[in-house]
């Protein structure tokens, strides 16, 4: 099983989308301190996720997400 997730970070008001086969211990690893985009926060928590049977399905929608480009999108995804 596969997972595409969004995390929020209240600190950064920010959201990032991405997809992992462990998410306890992906979002472990966003809250290390660390050099990417969400080392600059240690506040973050998932606020979606999205299962799927496989790793290419589960990037597929990471994708779909991303491309919109849009944070009323993803609040409205949420909320939903």
């Amino acid at each position: 099983m596969f997972t595409t997730y969004i995390i929020f970070s209240k600190n950064l008001d920010k959201y990032y989308i991405g997809h992992t086969a462990d998410l306890q211990q992906r979002l472990v690893k966003h809250l290390a301190n660390h050099k990417g985009f969400t080392g600059r926060a240690n506040d973050w928590v998932i606020v979606h996720q999205e299962i799927f049977d496989s790793k290419e399905q589960a990037y597929k929608r990471e994708r779909e997400i991303k491309n919109w480009k849009s944070r009323k999108m993803i609040e409205k995804l949420i909320g939903s």
